[in-house]
């Protein structure tokens, strides 16, 4: 791997979780190869704690596994996984949603309309990182008006194994102009409190959102029919 340096803006601990995050995308980690806290630390010119801190949240979050004396590798995430994590956004988020709509303060929908703005001014920029930095921000926003603290990071863990995929299906099954058209509606109906439009449009965006991943993992892997494992992981919910 060639040597990266982090900036210091940001904490060392959450640079080093993107560091490993972009390195699985861009496919200087991969899957089957093994990788020690020395090495990341080397890498990056930074201490072992820090490294070894973001290793341990990673962990948590089900994107690596360590193994004694030989050190961590990535976690290849399968369609079911997906599916899985789809399922479970699905039992978290339009709930939220529609108690977003009933405990919303205004505060928080000029917040709310903010993170819209910017996510409207990255699409215009063509600026993927950008739009999902706030996409991430926007659905964080909806589960803090719902009063949903801990599913909000339970939620960003999830998030952090579909971006293993590729950050988004945007230029691939749909625009990032796509993308904010269906933001839009989740923040209207929770602006007029209609609590059970919020809760539908909520659901169909992670519909949408993860059938299509689903699909690009299912092209990736081979593994069986992307409309069949999502029947199976969603069913109920």
């Amino acid at each position: 791997m060639p040597t990266k340096r982090v900036a210091p803006a940001r904490s060392l601990t959450d640079q080093v979780m993107d560091f490993v995050r972009e390195s699985t995308l861009d496919k200087t980690m991969v899957t089957g190869e093994w990788y020690s806290v020395y090495q990341v630390s080397d890498q990056l010119g930074i201490s072992r704690s820090p490294v070894r801190d973001a290793l341990l949240r990673l962990e948590e979050a089900g994107l690596i596994r360590f193994t004694r004396n030989r050190g961590f590798q990535i976690v290849e995430t399968k369609p079911s996984d997906v599916a899985e994590i789809f399922a479970l956004r699905l039992g978290i988020e339009p709930a939220a949603a529609y108690r977003a709509a009933q405990l919303r303060t205004e505060e928080q929908l000029h917040e709310a309309d903010d993170i819209i703005a910017l996510m409207a001014q990255a699409e215009a920029d063509n600026d993927e990182e950008a739009f999902f930095t706030h996409d991430r921000q926007f659905h964080r926003q909806i589960m803090t008006m719902g009063h949903s603290q801990r599913g909000a990071d339970l939620v960003e863990k999830l998030r952090a194994h579909t971006r293993i995929l590729g950050a988004s299906t945007a230029g691939n099954k749909r625009t990032l102009g796509d993308i904010l058209e269906e933001h839009e509606p989740i923040l209207d109906a929770i602006k007029r409190q209609s609590a059970e439009m919020a809760r539908a449009t909520m659901r169909e965006h992670i519909q949408v959102t993860g059938k299509l991943l689903l699909e690009q993992a299912v092209e990736k892997s081979g593994e069986g029919a992307a409309q069949k494992i999502w029947d199976q992981y969603t069913a109920g919910v």
